[in-house]
Protein backbone atom coordinates (compact mmCIF):
# COMPACT_ATOMS: atom_id res chain seq x y z
CA UNK A 1 0.00 0.00 0.00
CA UNK A 2 1.58 3.35 -1.17
CA UNK A 3 1.07 6.04 1.43
CA UNK A 4 0.25 9.62 -0.15
CA UNK A 5 3.21 11.93 -0.11
CA UNK A 6 3.76 13.77 2.64
CA UNK A 7 3.57 17.96 2.54
CA UNK A 8 5.25 19.00 5.68
CA UNK A 9 4.38 22.99 5.40
CA UNK A 10 0.54 21.61 5.07
CA UNK A 11 0.28 19.34 8.04
CA UNK A 12 2.80 21.97 10.24
CA UNK A 13 0.34 24.63 9.47
CA UNK A 14 -2.44 22.49 11.00
CA UNK A 15 -1.03 21.97 13.80
CA UNK A 16 0.25 25.19 14.58
CA UNK A 17 -3.55 26.04 13.99
CA UNK A 18 -4.65 24.21 16.14
CA UNK A 19 -2.43 24.96 19.14
CA UNK A 20 -3.24 28.46 17.98
CA UNK A 21 -6.50 27.45 19.02
CA UNK A 22 -5.71 25.31 22.24
CA UNK A 23 -3.85 28.63 23.31
CA UNK A 24 -7.04 30.86 23.05
CA UNK A 25 -8.80 28.05 24.90
CA UNK A 26 -6.57 28.07 27.85
CA UNK A 27 -6.36 32.07 28.42
CA UNK A 28 -10.37 32.03 27.50
CA UNK A 29 -9.99 28.78 30.54
CA UNK A 30 -7.80 30.62 32.56
CA UNK A 31 -9.93 33.95 32.35
CA UNK A 32 -13.30 32.71 33.26
CA UNK A 33 -11.47 30.59 36.09
CA UNK A 34 -10.77 34.59 37.73
CA UNK A 35 -13.89 35.81 36.88
CA UNK A 36 -15.47 32.61 38.24
CA UNK A 37 -13.56 33.40 41.80
CA UNK A 38 -14.31 37.02 41.59
CA UNK A 39 -18.20 36.62 41.71
CA UNK A 40 -17.63 33.91 44.68
CA UNK A 41 -15.62 35.81 46.75
CA UNK A 42 -17.98 38.93 45.99
CA UNK A 43 -21.29 36.91 46.18
CA UNK A 44 -22.32 38.61 49.67
CA UNK A 45 -21.01 42.43 48.71
CA UNK A 46 -24.01 44.81 48.11
CA UNK A 47 -23.90 46.25 44.33
CA UNK A 48 -22.23 43.57 43.02
CA UNK A 49 -23.34 42.56 39.78
CA UNK A 50 -22.06 39.08 38.53
CA UNK A 51 -20.03 38.86 35.73
CA UNK A 52 -19.83 36.43 32.70
CA UNK A 53 -17.27 36.25 29.57
CA UNK A 54 -18.65 37.19 25.87
CA UNK A 55 -17.27 34.77 23.76
CA UNK A 56 -16.62 34.78 20.02
CA UNK A 57 -14.64 32.28 17.12
CA UNK A 58 -11.80 32.95 16.23
CA UNK A 59 -11.14 31.87 13.00
CA UNK A 60 -8.37 33.39 10.14
CA UNK A 61 -7.41 30.63 7.19
CA UNK A 62 -6.68 27.51 8.78
CA UNK A 63 -6.75 28.74 12.32
CA UNK A 64 -9.42 28.86 14.77
CA UNK A 65 -10.26 29.25 18.50
CA UNK A 66 -12.10 31.54 20.76
CA UNK A 67 -11.83 35.50 21.73
CA UNK A 68 -12.41 37.00 24.54
CA UNK A 69 -15.05 40.52 23.56
CA UNK A 70 -15.95 41.82 26.77
CA UNK A 71 -16.42 40.73 30.40
CA UNK A 72 -20.17 41.84 31.28
CA UNK A 73 -21.71 42.81 33.84
CA UNK A 74 -25.11 40.78 34.48
CA UNK A 75 -27.98 42.75 36.74
CA UNK A 76 -31.81 42.97 36.17
CA UNK A 77 -31.86 46.68 36.25
CA UNK A 78 -35.56 47.05 36.46
CA UNK A 79 -35.62 44.89 38.88
CA UNK A 80 -32.77 47.23 40.97
CA UNK A 81 -34.78 50.34 39.80
CA UNK A 82 -37.77 48.93 42.08
CA UNK A 83 -35.84 47.73 44.38
CA UNK A 84 -34.38 51.34 44.86
CA UNK A 85 -38.10 53.31 44.90
CA UNK A 86 -38.89 50.54 47.65
CA UNK A 87 -36.21 51.84 49.48
CA UNK A 88 -37.14 55.34 49.52
CA UNK A 89 -40.26 54.76 50.16
CA UNK A 90 -38.70 52.59 53.32
CA UNK A 91 -36.79 55.55 54.30
CA UNK A 92 -40.11 58.04 54.38
CA UNK A 93 -42.39 55.77 56.56
CA UNK A 94 -39.60 54.99 59.02
CA UNK A 95 -39.09 58.68 59.52
CA UNK A 96 -42.89 59.01 60.13
CA UNK A 97 -43.25 56.04 62.35
CA UNK A 98 -40.13 57.40 64.28
CA UNK A 99 -41.76 60.51 65.02
CA UNK A 100 -44.95 59.52 66.03
CA UNK A 101 -43.48 56.14 68.42
CA UNK A 102 -40.90 58.97 69.97
CA UNK A 103 -43.83 61.76 70.90
CA UNK A 104 -46.24 59.11 72.26
CA UNK A 105 -43.78 57.77 75.01
CA UNK A 106 -43.35 61.49 75.95
CA UNK A 107 -47.66 62.22 76.46
CA UNK A 108 -48.40 58.49 76.67
CA UNK A 109 -51.31 56.39 76.47
CA UNK A 110 -54.37 56.21 78.28
CA UNK A 111 -53.20 54.32 81.79
CA UNK A 112 -49.82 55.42 81.79
CA UNK A 113 -49.39 57.37 85.15
CA UNK A 114 -46.42 59.42 83.70
CA UNK A 115 -48.84 60.53 80.37
CA UNK A 116 -51.25 63.51 80.14
CA UNK A 117 -53.99 61.42 80.91
CA UNK A 118 -52.68 59.75 83.85
CA UNK A 119 -51.42 63.42 85.12
CA UNK A 120 -54.82 64.85 84.48
CA UNK A 121 -56.48 62.26 86.20
CA UNK A 122 -54.04 62.46 89.24
CA UNK A 123 -54.69 65.93 89.52
CA UNK A 124 -58.63 65.40 89.69
CA UNK A 125 -58.02 63.11 91.87
CA UNK A 126 -55.36 65.78 94.11
CA UNK A 127 -58.35 67.84 94.30
CA UNK A 128 -61.26 65.07 95.27
CA UNK A 129 -58.63 64.50 98.25
CA UNK A 130 -58.35 67.59 99.10
CA UNK A 131 -61.67 68.53 98.78
CA UNK A 132 -62.68 65.93 101.31
CA UNK A 133 -60.75 67.61 104.15
CA UNK A 134 -60.09 71.11 102.90
CA UNK A 135 -58.39 71.82 106.56
CA UNK A 136 -55.40 69.61 105.59
CA UNK A 137 -52.94 71.37 104.38
CA UNK A 138 -50.57 68.39 103.07
CA UNK A 139 -53.58 67.81 100.74
CA UNK A 140 -53.48 71.18 98.90
CA UNK A 141 -50.18 71.16 98.40
CA UNK A 142 -50.98 67.88 97.00
CA UNK A 143 -53.20 69.07 94.25
CA UNK A 144 -50.18 72.20 93.59
CA UNK A 145 -47.59 69.46 93.15
CA UNK A 146 -50.16 67.66 90.88
CA UNK A 147 -51.16 70.70 89.11
CA UNK A 148 -46.98 71.08 88.39
CA UNK A 149 -46.78 67.50 86.68
CA UNK A 150 -49.73 68.12 84.63
CA UNK A 151 -47.89 71.12 83.55
CA UNK A 152 -44.52 69.87 83.35
CA UNK A 153 -45.98 66.68 80.99
CA UNK A 154 -47.09 69.32 79.00
CA UNK A 155 -44.25 70.92 78.59
CA UNK A 156 -41.81 67.94 78.33
CA UNK A 157 -44.09 66.91 75.25
CA UNK A 158 -43.57 70.50 73.70
CA UNK A 159 -40.01 70.60 73.98
CA UNK A 160 -39.57 67.07 72.60
CA UNK A 161 -41.30 67.80 69.28
CA UNK A 162 -39.03 70.82 69.29
CA UNK A 163 -36.13 68.71 70.00
CA UNK A 164 -37.29 66.41 66.70
CA UNK A 165 -37.85 69.34 64.57
CA UNK A 166 -34.30 70.14 65.65
CA UNK A 167 -33.33 67.20 64.62
CA UNK A 168 -35.23 66.87 61.67
CA UNK A 169 -33.58 70.20 60.55
CA UNK A 170 -30.36 68.25 61.26
CA UNK A 171 -31.11 65.03 59.25
CA UNK A 172 -32.15 67.43 56.26
CA UNK A 173 -28.74 69.43 56.15
CA UNK A 174 -26.97 65.96 56.17
CA UNK A 175 -29.03 64.56 53.29
CA UNK A 176 -28.57 67.64 51.57
CA UNK A 177 -24.86 67.41 52.01
CA UNK A 178 -24.82 63.75 50.97
CA UNK A 179 -26.83 64.33 47.92
CA UNK A 180 -25.02 66.89 46.77
CA UNK A 181 -21.74 64.78 46.68
CA UNK A 182 -22.88 61.31 45.66
CA UNK A 183 -24.27 63.67 42.74
CA UNK A 184 -20.66 65.54 42.00
CA UNK A 185 -19.69 60.91 41.92
CA UNK A 186 -22.34 60.27 39.15
CA UNK A 187 -21.33 63.67 37.13
CA UNK A 188 -17.27 62.28 37.55
CA UNK A 189 -18.45 58.25 36.87
CA UNK A 190 -20.28 59.51 33.47
CA UNK A 191 -16.96 60.87 32.63
CA UNK A 192 -14.82 57.90 33.44
CA UNK A 193 -17.36 55.53 31.59
CA UNK A 194 -17.42 57.56 28.70
CA UNK A 195 -13.66 57.62 28.33
CA UNK A 196 -13.68 53.48 29.36
CA UNK A 197 -16.23 53.05 26.15
CA UNK A 198 -14.50 55.02 23.66
CA UNK A 199 -11.30 53.36 24.29
CA UNK A 200 -12.57 49.82 24.68
CA UNK A 201 -15.64 50.04 23.08
CA UNK A 202 -17.83 48.48 26.40
CA UNK A 203 -18.73 49.63 29.47
CA UNK A 204 -16.70 48.74 32.88
CA UNK A 205 -18.12 46.18 35.33
CA UNK A 206 -16.08 48.06 38.08
CA UNK A 207 -17.31 51.62 37.22
CA UNK A 208 -21.08 49.97 36.69
CA UNK A 209 -20.57 48.55 40.47
CA UNK A 210 -19.35 52.23 41.99
CA UNK A 211 -22.45 53.74 40.19
CA UNK A 212 -25.16 51.72 41.44
CA UNK A 213 -23.64 52.08 44.99
CA UNK A 214 -23.82 55.84 44.48
CA UNK A 215 -27.28 55.63 42.89
CA UNK A 216 -28.50 53.27 46.02
CA UNK A 217 -27.22 56.44 48.36
CA UNK A 218 -28.97 59.02 46.39
CA UNK A 219 -32.23 56.82 45.73
CA UNK A 220 -32.14 56.53 49.66
CA UNK A 221 -32.83 60.18 50.25
CA UNK A 222 -35.56 60.64 47.46
CA UNK A 223 -37.38 58.79 44.87
CA UNK A 224 -35.41 58.53 41.46
CA UNK A 225 -35.40 57.84 38.18
CA UNK A 226 -32.23 56.68 35.98
CA UNK A 227 -32.05 57.29 32.21
CA UNK A 228 -29.59 55.63 30.02
CA UNK A 229 -27.42 58.37 28.18
CA UNK A 230 -25.17 57.84 25.31
CA UNK A 231 -21.52 56.08 25.78
CA UNK A 232 -22.64 54.65 29.32
CA UNK A 233 -23.78 57.80 30.63
CA UNK A 234 -27.27 58.23 32.48
CA UNK A 235 -29.03 61.40 33.97
CA UNK A 236 -31.06 61.34 36.96
CA UNK A 237 -34.71 62.85 37.96
CA UNK A 238 -36.93 62.96 40.86
CA UNK A 239 -39.51 61.20 40.99
CA UNK A 240 -41.17 65.05 41.13
CA UNK A 241 -39.24 66.24 38.33
CA UNK A 242 -36.52 67.85 39.17
CA UNK A 243 -33.31 67.23 36.99
CA UNK A 244 -30.54 66.11 39.40
CA UNK A 245 -27.72 64.77 36.84
CA UNK A 246 -27.44 65.37 33.04
CA UNK A 247 -24.53 66.13 31.59
CA UNK A 248 -23.58 67.91 34.90
CA UNK A 249 -24.55 67.57 38.55
CA UNK A 250 -27.17 70.32 40.56
CA UNK A 251 -26.54 71.29 43.37
CA UNK A 252 -28.48 71.11 46.31
CA UNK A 253 -28.86 74.32 48.55
CA UNK A 254 -30.56 74.62 52.16
CA UNK A 255 -29.56 76.41 55.36
CA UNK A 256 -30.03 74.50 58.86
CA UNK A 257 -30.65 75.89 62.35
CA UNK A 258 -29.00 75.06 65.29
CA UNK A 259 -32.41 75.46 67.34
CA UNK A 260 -36.04 74.86 65.49
CA UNK A 261 -38.48 76.63 68.01
CA UNK A 262 -42.07 76.39 68.39
CA UNK A 263 -42.49 79.99 66.31
CA UNK A 264 -39.91 78.79 63.43
CA UNK A 265 -42.22 77.57 60.35
CA UNK A 266 -41.48 76.99 56.56
CA UNK A 267 -44.66 79.01 55.80
CA UNK A 268 -43.57 81.92 57.58
CA UNK A 269 -39.79 82.09 56.14
CA UNK A 270 -38.20 81.65 59.02
CA UNK A 271 -37.29 78.21 58.59
CA UNK A 272 -35.33 77.09 55.26
CA UNK A 273 -36.31 75.31 52.54
CA UNK A 274 -33.95 73.80 49.07
CA UNK A 275 -32.61 75.37 46.38
CA UNK A 276 -32.16 73.78 42.82
CA UNK A 277 -28.39 75.59 41.15
CA UNK A 278 -29.55 78.72 43.48
CA UNK A 279 -33.58 78.75 42.88
CA UNK A 280 -36.26 77.84 45.22
CA UNK A 281 -37.19 74.17 44.91
CA UNK A 282 -40.61 72.86 45.37
CA UNK A 283 -40.54 70.60 48.28
CA UNK A 284 -42.95 68.07 46.33
CA UNK A 285 -40.24 67.48 43.58
CA UNK A 286 -38.03 66.05 46.75
CA UNK A 287 -40.77 64.01 48.85
CA UNK A 288 -40.72 60.52 49.04
CA UNK A 289 -37.09 59.56 50.60
CA UNK A 290 -35.77 60.28 53.88
CA UNK A 291 -35.21 63.93 52.67
CA UNK A 292 -38.62 64.09 52.23
CA UNK A 293 -39.88 62.85 55.80
CA UNK A 294 -37.51 64.59 57.53
CA UNK A 295 -39.10 67.37 56.19
CA UNK A 296 -42.59 66.29 56.95
CA UNK A 297 -41.44 66.24 60.82
CA UNK A 298 -40.40 69.77 60.44
CA UNK A 299 -43.07 71.22 58.82
CA UNK A 300 -45.64 68.73 59.27
CA UNK A 301 -46.11 66.41 62.06
CA UNK A 302 -44.09 68.52 64.28
CA UNK A 303 -46.13 71.75 63.41
CA UNK A 304 -49.67 69.81 63.77
CA UNK A 305 -48.57 68.19 66.88
CA UNK A 306 -47.32 71.43 69.01
CA UNK A 307 -50.92 73.44 67.63
CA UNK A 308 -52.74 70.13 69.41
CA UNK A 309 -50.39 70.38 72.61
CA UNK A 310 -50.70 74.19 72.83
CA UNK A 311 -54.87 73.87 72.36
CA UNK A 312 -54.75 71.52 75.49
CA UNK A 313 -52.70 74.32 77.14
CA UNK A 314 -55.19 76.96 76.77
CA UNK A 315 -58.03 74.63 77.60
CA UNK A 316 -56.58 74.08 80.69
CA UNK A 317 -55.83 77.94 81.48
CA UNK A 318 -58.84 79.28 80.30
CA UNK A 319 -61.01 76.29 81.92
CA UNK A 320 -59.69 77.76 85.75
CA UNK A 321 -59.53 81.62 84.28
CA UNK A 322 -63.50 81.95 84.30
CA UNK A 323 -64.80 84.59 86.21
CA UNK A 324 -67.03 83.16 88.23
CA UNK A 325 -64.79 80.35 89.32
CA UNK A 326 -63.13 82.59 92.07
CA UNK A 327 -64.75 85.92 93.06
CA UNK A 328 -61.38 86.86 95.05
CA UNK A 329 -59.77 87.58 91.53
CA UNK A 330 -60.26 90.70 89.95
CA UNK A 331 -60.78 91.15 85.97
CA UNK A 332 -58.05 90.27 83.86
CA UNK A 333 -56.01 88.44 86.72
CA UNK A 334 -54.90 85.31 85.91
CA UNK A 335 -55.78 81.88 87.25
CA UNK A 336 -54.46 78.73 88.64
CA UNK A 337 -52.24 77.94 85.13
CA UNK A 338 -50.88 80.76 83.98
CA UNK A 339 -48.54 81.80 80.38
CA UNK A 340 -45.15 81.85 81.91
CA UNK A 341 -46.96 84.09 85.43
CA UNK A 342 -48.97 86.42 83.23
CA UNK A 343 -52.44 86.02 81.90
CA UNK A 344 -52.82 84.21 78.82
CA UNK A 345 -53.13 86.23 75.13
CA UNK A 346 -55.01 84.22 72.91
CA UNK A 347 -53.08 86.18 69.88
CA UNK A 348 -50.01 84.13 71.35
CA UNK A 349 -50.82 80.58 71.69
CA UNK A 350 -48.07 79.22 69.95
CA UNK A 351 -45.61 77.79 72.55
CA UNK A 352 -48.23 77.70 75.43
CA UNK A 353 -47.81 74.15 76.26
CA UNK A 354 -44.19 74.88 76.70
CA UNK A 355 -44.67 78.58 78.84
CA UNK A 356 -47.54 76.74 81.65
CA UNK A 357 -46.54 77.98 84.89
CA UNK A 358 -48.97 77.96 88.13
CA UNK A 359 -49.31 80.93 89.55
CA UNK A 360 -47.68 82.56 91.79
CA UNK A 361 -50.06 83.34 94.17
CA UNK A 362 -50.36 79.10 95.63
CA UNK A 363 -46.71 78.29 94.72
CA UNK A 364 -44.20 78.50 97.93
CA UNK A 365 -40.95 79.03 95.74
CA UNK A 366 -42.45 81.92 94.41
CA UNK A 367 -43.99 83.22 97.89
CA UNK A 368 -47.23 82.26 97.28
CA UNK A 369 -49.46 80.44 100.18
CA UNK A 370 -51.20 77.01 99.55
CA UNK A 371 -54.26 78.06 101.39
CA UNK A 372 -55.04 80.10 98.41
CA UNK A 373 -55.84 77.18 96.56
CA UNK A 374 -58.66 76.64 99.43
CA UNK A 375 -59.64 79.89 99.90
CA UNK A 376 -59.13 82.12 96.46
CA UNK A 377 -55.78 83.14 94.60
CA UNK A 378 -56.70 86.49 95.25
CA UNK A 379 -57.32 86.19 99.28
CA UNK A 380 -55.52 88.28 101.41
CA UNK A 381 -56.17 85.93 104.22
CA UNK A 382 -57.10 82.29 105.09
CA UNK A 383 -60.77 81.45 105.45
CA UNK A 384 -62.40 78.55 106.62
CA UNK A 385 -60.27 75.53 107.36
CA UNK A 386 -63.28 73.97 106.74
CA UNK A 387 -64.53 75.16 102.97
CA UNK A 388 -64.20 73.39 100.25
CA UNK A 389 -66.52 74.81 97.77
CA UNK A 390 -63.46 76.14 95.33
CA UNK A 391 -62.05 73.15 95.29
CA UNK A 392 -65.09 71.76 94.12
CA UNK A 393 -65.48 74.43 91.93
CA UNK A 394 -62.17 73.49 90.07
CA UNK A 395 -62.75 70.18 89.76
CA UNK A 396 -66.00 70.75 88.09
CA UNK A 397 -64.05 73.17 85.53
CA UNK A 398 -62.10 69.95 84.48
CA UNK A 399 -65.18 67.52 83.87
CA UNK A 400 -67.06 70.68 82.32
CA UNK A 401 -67.37 70.16 78.95
CA UNK A 402 -66.61 72.89 76.44
CA UNK A 403 -65.33 73.48 73.02
CA UNK A 404 -62.16 73.78 72.74
CA UNK A 405 -61.38 77.38 71.05
CA UNK A 406 -58.44 75.79 69.31
CA UNK A 407 -56.84 72.68 67.83
CA UNK A 408 -58.62 69.82 66.28
CA UNK A 409 -60.37 67.74 68.34
CA UNK A 410 -63.61 66.53 67.02
CA UNK A 411 -67.07 68.05 66.79
CA UNK A 412 -68.60 68.97 69.88
CA UNK A 413 -67.86 69.87 73.59
CA UNK A 414 -65.81 68.35 75.99
CA UNK A 415 -64.59 67.82 79.35
CA UNK A 416 -60.52 68.37 79.64
CA UNK A 417 -60.07 64.52 80.45
CA UNK A 418 -62.07 63.54 77.06
CA UNK A 419 -60.07 66.39 75.06
CA UNK A 420 -56.59 64.34 76.31
CA UNK A 421 -58.12 61.37 75.33
CA UNK A 422 -58.94 62.84 72.00
CA UNK A 423 -55.12 63.63 71.08
CA UNK A 424 -54.02 60.47 72.62
CA UNK A 425 -56.13 58.79 69.99
CA UNK A 426 -55.27 60.55 67.16
CA UNK A 427 -51.57 60.46 67.81
CA UNK A 428 -51.85 56.61 68.79
CA UNK A 429 -54.27 56.10 65.28
CA UNK A 430 -51.55 58.51 63.09
CA UNK A 431 -48.40 56.18 64.66
CA UNK A 432 -50.54 52.89 63.89
CA UNK A 433 -51.33 54.39 60.28
CA UNK A 434 -47.92 54.92 59.58
CA UNK A 435 -46.83 51.42 61.11
CA UNK A 436 -48.91 49.77 58.42
CA UNK A 437 -47.60 51.64 56.19
CA UNK A 438 -44.02 50.82 56.90
CA UNK A 439 -45.27 47.43 57.04
CA UNK A 440 -46.06 47.19 53.82
CA UNK A 441 -43.08 49.21 52.51
CA UNK A 442 -40.45 47.03 54.28
CA UNK A 443 -42.34 43.79 52.60
CA UNK A 444 -42.27 45.27 49.01
CA UNK A 445 -38.04 46.00 50.07
CA UNK A 446 -37.38 42.59 51.04
CA UNK A 447 -39.47 41.33 48.31
CA UNK A 448 -37.52 42.95 45.44
CA UNK A 449 -34.12 42.94 47.37
CA UNK A 450 -34.74 39.04 47.57
CA UNK A 451 -35.60 39.01 44.12
CA UNK A 452 -32.65 41.17 42.84
CA UNK A 453 -30.78 38.69 45.25
CA UNK A 454 -31.82 35.80 43.03
CA UNK A 455 -30.41 37.36 39.80
CA UNK A 456 -27.20 37.54 41.49
CA UNK A 457 -24.26 35.29 42.09
CA UNK A 458 -25.29 31.75 42.56
CA UNK A 459 -21.95 30.26 43.98
CA UNK A 460 -23.34 26.58 43.11
CA UNK A 461 -23.48 27.84 39.88
CA UNK A 462 -20.21 29.53 39.58
CA UNK A 463 -18.68 26.14 41.24
CA UNK A 464 -20.05 24.26 38.34
CA UNK A 465 -18.70 26.67 36.00
CA UNK A 466 -15.45 26.13 37.26
CA UNK A 467 -16.06 22.37 36.84
CA UNK A 468 -16.15 22.55 33.27
CA UNK A 469 -13.69 25.29 32.70
CA UNK A 470 -11.04 23.18 34.51
CA UNK A 471 -12.21 20.44 31.94
CA UNK A 472 -11.92 22.49 29.10
CA UNK A 473 -8.32 23.87 30.62
CA UNK A 474 -7.14 20.55 30.54
CA UNK A 475 -8.19 19.22 27.14
CA UNK A 476 -7.05 22.57 25.53
CA UNK A 477 -3.49 21.25 27.55
CA UNK A 478 -4.15 17.90 25.85
CA UNK A 479 -4.68 19.30 22.46
CA UNK A 480 -1.38 21.45 22.66
CA UNK A 481 0.26 18.46 23.98
CA UNK A 482 -0.51 16.14 20.91
CA UNK A 483 0.19 19.04 18.44
CA UNK A 484 3.41 19.01 20.20
CA UNK A 485 3.90 15.03 19.76
CA UNK A 486 3.35 15.32 15.87
CA UNK A 487 5.36 18.26 15.16
CA UNK A 488 8.04 16.32 16.50
CA UNK A 489 7.37 13.70 14.42
CA UNK A 490 6.61 16.02 11.28
CA UNK A 491 10.58 17.86 11.81
CA UNK A 492 11.89 13.92 12.28
CA UNK A 493 10.74 13.04 8.38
Amino acid sequence: MVLPPIHPRENTMSITGAMNAAITGLRTAARGSEIVSTNIANALTPNYGRRGLELSPLNYGASGGVRIDAITRQMNEGVVADRRLANAAQQNTQTAVNFFRQLENVTGIPGDAEGLSGRLAAFEESLITAASRPDMVERLADSVRSAGRLIEGLGRASQEVQDMRTAADGAIAQDVSTLNTALQQIERLNIDMVSTVSRTGGQSPALLDQRQAVLETIGAIVPINVVPRDNGAIAIYTEGGAILVDITAADIGFEPRNLVTEFQTLDAGTLSGLTLNGQDLRLSAMSGGSLGGNFAVRDTYGVNAQTQLDALARDLVERFSDPGLDATRAAGDTGLFTDAGAAFDPLNEVGLSGRLAINDAVDPSSGGEIWRLRDGLGAAAPGPAGEAGLLNDMLGALETNRMPASGIFGPGAQSAANLISIFDGLLASTRTGAEQDMTFTAARLNELTQLQLSDGVDTDQELQNLLILEQAYAANARVIQAADEMLEIVTRL
